[in-house]
């Protein structure tokens, strides 16, 4: 027993300076012998690869376009070195998109050790423009981007602005322009937004290779305004008609927008005596004044029918009237000038631009005085109670019901997040 464990105590001792030990056992009494290792070098021909007298060794350089940048300096940039390749680009009509470069674009080059241009790839818009060698030219050629669809999410809170909040968040003002359009029924952007107000937005990205070329539709949205939720989820049906819905299947469309300017301020609202800033005398003021900037699109509130669209004798300037159903009407006035195809008897929809914004007639700055009338008696449009455009019918239920609840759980973990915010 005591050699058993002095042998324990050497064996401890003596493995640690071993640099490997191996993981198999070795019978108690086996007699080992030693192995003779000898060292062995040899030298292998390698065989010779047939070297193209052609092959050249290239590499791609990827970059992305800085404002002030051309052609020029982004090739440089890009390694390069061939003043030839870069005045072949200039005489090719084909290759123009190259000279109008967009700050934040990806651009890549094939370039040699020697800085000799091979290829190139840049992106504009949703098109893929190729430069190719060939021989001694280069030729130009323009492809659709393949576009990946993606689905994003955001959400933020309103600190000034639905569009400064809208940045902070990482979204486009295209989208922040979608929320503001889905919920313009309902919330009237130009007076009800407060500070703390909150939103959330799942909408679609188009990527080509990695880089945003455009947003898309907004799939669902929230807006929290004073305190009241409003939700909405896009719908489409078999027949490829589509809208915004609650998660009740209710339409959020009313029969008019309540405003026909996205984003504006009111001047001047609706009043039975108001000081005329021209005429200089307390008179009615039977319509909403929206101060915007000369150009800004004016919208149709509803679907209908152009009554009139040409200069009036009066105070409105150049007018818009148009007729909804039978008893209301619309009126747009000191418009700058008139949007393409609006003329008496054409059709428009609601959200067309049927004007731009301008200070004809009796204005003082540009601005549109908007009118709502119901068997030609002028209502208040803030006030007046709006109808509802149809529900989700009986037969689209359950395909809506299937498309709304991801959507509705999407809205639900935003609301979780932290916001996105601006002071």
């Amino acid at each position: 027993m005591h050699n058993n464990k002095l042998r324990r105590l050497i064996l401890a001792a003596v493995l640690p300076f071993f640099g490997v030990v191996a993981a198999f056992g070795i019978a108690p009494d086996t007699a080992t012998e030693k192995v003779v290792v000898f060292k062995v070098v040899e030298e292998v021909a390698l065989p010779e690869l047939p070297v193209s007298a052609n092959a050249v060794e290239a590499y791609w350089q990827e970059g992305r376009i800085q404002r002030g940048d051309t052609i020029a300096s982004v090739l440089s940039r890009l390694q390069v070195d061939d003043p030839e390749a870069l005045q072949l680009l200039r005489e090719n009509r084909e290759a123009r998109a190259l000279y109008q470069l967009v700050p934040g674009k990806t651009i890549r080059a094939k370039v040699t050790g020697e800085g000799r241009l091979l290829a190139l790839r840049y992106l504009a818009g949703s098109d893929v423009y190729s430069v190719e060698r060939a021989g001694e030219t280069l030729e130009v050629s323009r492809q659709p981007a393949q576009l990946e669809t993606r689905t994003m999410m955001a959400s933020g809170e309103i600190r000034s602005s639905l569009f400064a909040a809208a940045d902070a968040a990482n979204l486009s003002d295209a989208v922040a322009i979608q929320i503001a359009d889905i919920f313009s029924t309902d919330i009237d952007f130009h007076r009800d937004l407060r500070k703390g107000d909150r939103f959330s937005v799942v909408y679609e990205a188009l990527y080509h290779q990695g880089d945003l070329i455009r947003t898309g539709r907004v799939a669902a949205a929230e807006f929290v305004n004073q305190g009241k939720v409003y939700q909405a989820v896009y719908f489409q049906n078999s027949e490829g008609k589509g809208g915004y819905y609650t998660l009740s299947g209710k339409n959020i469309r009313k029969a008019f927008l309540r405003s026909p300017l996205e984003f504006s301020r009111i001047s001047s609202g609706f009043s039975n005596a108001r000081f005329h800033p021209v005429l200089k005398q307390w008179r009615a003021h039977k319509g909403i004044d929206y101060a915007a900037p000369t150009g800004a699109r004016v919208k149709a509130t509803a679907d209908g029918v152009v009554e009139f669209a040409g200069r009036h004798h009066g105070g409105y300037g150049n007018l818009v009237v148009l007729r909804h159903q039978s008893k209301f009407t619309t009126w747009y006035g000191h418009l700058s000038g008139f949007a393409r195809g609006v003329r008496k008897g054409s059709r428009v929809a609601q959200g067309d631009v049927i004007g731009y914004v301008g200070a004809t007639g009796l204005a003082t700055g540009p601005h549109l005085h908007y009118e709502f009338r119901i068997n030609d008696v002028h209502q208040n449009p803030l006030r007046v109670v709006m109808p509802s455009a149809p529900p989700i019918t009986t037969e689209n239920r359950a395909a809506f019901e299937a498309a709304a609840q991801p959507l509705a759980l999407r809205l639900e973990v935003l609301r979780g997040t932290n916001l996105a915010r601006l002071d």
